[in-house]
């Protein structure tokens, strides 16, 4: 993550929050701000974020679970078991 792209990130307590709910939405939706810490008894309690935020880790998450299932895989890779591309394509080739 670049620096140009850090958000900030602020910290309210659930009275804050209950009491200036319809401001604070209003700050995530338009991404003034990446993110509420909602804190409760000085413990961070939960955490809002922007719905294109959320989906932006939920896409980055997928990426690196993928990135990791394919490095896992390639430590096991054998040559010798390889099939070629143009032999697969013949082995499950669509016969319409």
């Amino acid at each position: 993550m670049t620096a140009s792209s850090v958000r900030a990130v602020q910290a309210v307590s659930t009275t804050a929050m209950v009491r200036g709910f319809s401001t604070r939405l209003k700050e995530i939706s338009s991404r003034a701000l990446e993110c509420f810490v909602i804190v409760k008894n000085n413990q961070p309690a939960a955490v809002i974020i922007n719905v294109d935020a959320y989906q932006e880790m939920l896409d980055e998450l997928k990426d690196l679970r993928v990135e990791a299932a394919a490095a896992e895989r390639l430590t096991a890779f054998d040559q010798a078991n390889a099939v070629c591309h143009d032999d697969m394509r013949a082995r499950y080739a669509r016969k319409d």
